[in-house]
């Protein structure tokens, strides 16, 4: 359980079933589930969202929260707590994300697509995690280390792509108060307040408020993590605790449910040819071969400017391995391709362009780091 490979195995079993779903005669029925609204009465106030918008506003908060909680922790003792140890997955996760953007953007420049460059920036943590999992012994324990650490980078780099790009209309009223909240959490963490209910349930309201501003609710879920207590000693802190308690629900739940809910892809005829559109290119080539050459390239530069050195036991091999397994742009890409596009038709075929990419990724990468022999790093 602990590995991480239950999760990216029950991510896997919730997709096939989804496209299973999605392909039976139950998918009428699945898509009015998903649309129907459940809220709740409180007095005067009343809340209603839609089964949809509650997994992909508010259950995906929290996946946001823990990815939060992990950013800031690798920040404060982990692999990104200082330049050196730093440098190199940052630099390749940088690599990883202008890389596959810039491929997307030439291949839909001025279409109607151009909004979706976004889409094939994203690594999917889990699966990539539960795949170099599966490869055990076969890869240097420090290539897991050295992805986890680019997959947390490249997770910052697709909130603030969200927050940012994906924002279309702010709310001032709803951000002050949003911006309230958040002062009073960061009050809490200056005074070292570290009962978790001091910042979760003010989280709720920061969520609301978020949500209501126009910026993606999603993106409350990190700040609420920026602002718990952290500490660089063996003693438990808050954060920690608190990233414990939501590793199984995120893992074993909300991704799943996630997948669930999003694959949902009724094949057609159509979307074969969606595949050689600048749409399906442009996701399919960005996420393979713009990851793979971002990651290397971007990591190689870093070596030869001496910002970085490669992880141990690790070589360029490895290196190139890992940037194809970067490729699983899964949770995170079809996320952005649910924000990106307003036509459904366009969200279906980057769902299924991502799905092919991720596969080609993940089959690549694991074909591609087992058949490597040497442990040892080759010269640059």
């Amino acid at each position: 359980m602990r590995s991480g490979q239950i999760g990216g195995v029950l991510l896997m079993i919730c997709v096939v079933i989804s496209l299973i779903i999605a392909n039976s005669s139950h998918k009428d029925n699945f898509s009015e589930l998903l649309l129907t609204d459940l809220g709740f009465t409180l007095g005067s106030i009343s809340y209603s969202l839609s089964v949809s918008a509650w997994i992909n506003d508010a259950l995906m908060a929290i996946f946001f929260l823990l990815v939060g909680l992990e950013i800031k922790r690798e920040l404060v003792e982990g692999e990104l707590s200082s330049v050196k140890s730093a440098s190199l997955p940052v630099v390749a996760a940088l690599g990883g994300m202008l890389i596959p953007a810039f491929i997307y953007f030439i291949l839909n420049k001025n279409t109607d697509t151009a909004s979706g460059w976004g889409i094939p920036m994203a690594t999917d943590i889990a699966f990539a995690l539960a795949i170099i999992s599966m490869l055990g012994k076969s890869v240097p324990a420090s290539l897991k280390i050295f992805l986890a650490a680019l997959a947390i980078v490249d997770d910052l780099g697709a909130i603030l792509v969200i927050a940012i790009f994906y924002t279309n209309e702010v709310h001032l009223d709803y951000l002050l108060m949003a911006g309230g909240v958040l002062a009073l959490l960061l009050v809490f963490n200056f005074f070292k307040i570290k009962q978790l209910y001091f910042y979760l349930i003010p989280g709720v309201f920061l969520w609301y408020f978020i949500h209501h501003s126009g910026i993606h609710a999603t993106i409350a879920g990190v700040l609420l993590a920026l602002t718990i207590p952290c500490n660089s000693n063996n003693i438990e802190s808050p954060l920690e605790k608190l990233e414990h308690l939501l590793n199984g629900p995120v893992n074993y739940f909300i991704m799943p449910i996630f997948a669930l809910a999003n694959t949902n892809i009724t094949f057609q005829k159509e979307m074969l040819g969606g595949l050689v559109s600048p749409l399906g290119l442009g996701i399919i080539t960005g996420l393979f071969a713009g990851k793979t050459i971002g990651v290397a390239l971007f990591s190689w530069i870093a070596v030869k400017l001496k910002l970085g050195t490669l992880p141990s036991e690790s070589g360029w091999k490895h290196i190139i391995g890992l940037g194809m397994l970067a490729g699983i742009g899964f949770t995170m890409s079809i996320f952005i391709s649910l924000l990106s596009f307003s036509d459904e038709m366009h969200v279906t075929e980057a769902k299924f362009a991502i799905l092919c990419a991720s596969v080609i990724a993940g089959l690549a990468g694991f074909i591609f780091l087992k058949s490597i022999k040497e442990k040892a790093p080759v010269k640059v």
